[in-house]
């Protein structure tokens, strides 16, 4: 996608003095539009957002292997759940993520070693590994929230991913009925901002309108 919009902004640069007023402005518009949604993105996922409520469990949503590692998305979010963990000794904490293709291992399990590696104690941590989207790692992580962390006071969840992901991530749970969310945005890779912004926000666009 990214290269797709490289191609038609060169093909526009090329042909610039011959084009009408109006293509001038359906380009600029059309730039617009990614940089003030990608903005608002990255604003909503650096917020902090203030809770009284002890936390119960920490989910941390998948984000693909390298191998049997987690790759750098993956990692900046369970360093950043380590990291939270650290604080709260109390809280529980739920990987989500199953088999990608031609997987040996899930992502929840991978996910598990990285964190037991970072002190995290495998008695904290429970294992969703049959997600392959995001609506899934919240649905089934929903479903062992309600086995294992049920309190009749509302259950308090910490959803933790990227920063450019939180936005649609905290959208997603609240609408399956996780009313007590606090969202935890991890850095986002340089490496990664453009395409993953552009990619997040067709996927926001999707979410708005069929979900």
């Amino acid at each position: 996608m990214v290269a797709l919009a490289a191609v038609v902004l060169v093909v526009y640069a090329f042909f610039m003095n011959k084009l009408p007023k109006w293509v001038h402005m359906t380009v600029i518009l059309a730039c617009l539009i990614p940089i003030v949604f990608s903005t608002f993105l990255a604003v909503y996922g650096n917020r902090d957002v203030p809770y009284e409520a002890e936390v119960d469990v920490v989910i941390v949503l998948g984000a693909g292997l390298r191998g049997e590692e987690p790759g750098t998305h993956l990692a900046a979010r369970l360093d950043a759940a380590a990291e939270f963990l650290h604080r709260d000794p109390h809280a529980m904490v739920i990987v989500s993520g199953g088999y990608g293709i031609n997987a040996t291992i899930s992502e929840a399990e991978a996910m598990a070693r990285y964190l037991i590696a970072l002190g995290i104690a495998p008695d904290r941590i429970r294992l969703e590994n049959r997600s392959t989207s995001t609506y899934e790692n919240l649905r089934f992580s929903l479903e062992i929230m309600e086995n294992y962390f049920y309190n009749p006071h509302g259950t308090t969840a910490v959803v933790v991913t990227n920063q450019f992901h939180i936005y649609r991530a905290t959208r997603q749970a609240r609408r399956l009925g996780m009313t007590a969310v606090v969202p935890l945005g991890a850095p986002t890779p340089r490496s990664g901002v453009l395409s993953n912004y552009f990619r997040e926000m067709l996927a926001v666009v999707n979410f708005w309108v069929f979900s």
